[in-house]
């Protein structure tokens, strides 16, 4: 699901869970290396039901380029779906961390 209509050429930010088979397979990881490739800043976390939370913040290309290999074959363990709401960033993060 995709909200929000931020303006072309600012930062947005990408609020996601993954599904599927995510949680000690390297994904928090994985997703750190892939946003830090894009410049991109944020936070990856495993939650109680076994998804992964990522939260990332950027310029738009950058965003969904993050997006695409979340839900792409590159990424690690096996993703059953993506769950995702863009928005304006709002530049509480300097950097992208696993917690």
């Amino acid at each position: 699901m995709t909200t929000g209509s931020p303006q072309r050429g600012g930062d947005i930010r990408l609020s996601a869970r993954v599904f599927g088979v995510v949680q000690g397979v390297g994904f928090r990881f994985w997703t750190m290396g892939k946003a830090d490739e894009l410049a991109l800043r944020g936070v990856v976390k495993n939650l109680d039901d076994g998804s992964v939370s990522v939260v990332a913040e950027g310029p738009q290309e950058q965003v969904h380029q993050l997006l695409d290999w979340l839900r792409s074959e590159n990424a690690p363990g096996r993703v059953e779906r993506v769950e995702e709401a863009i928005s304006a960033a709002d530049g509480s993060f300097r950097d992208f961390r696993a917690r």
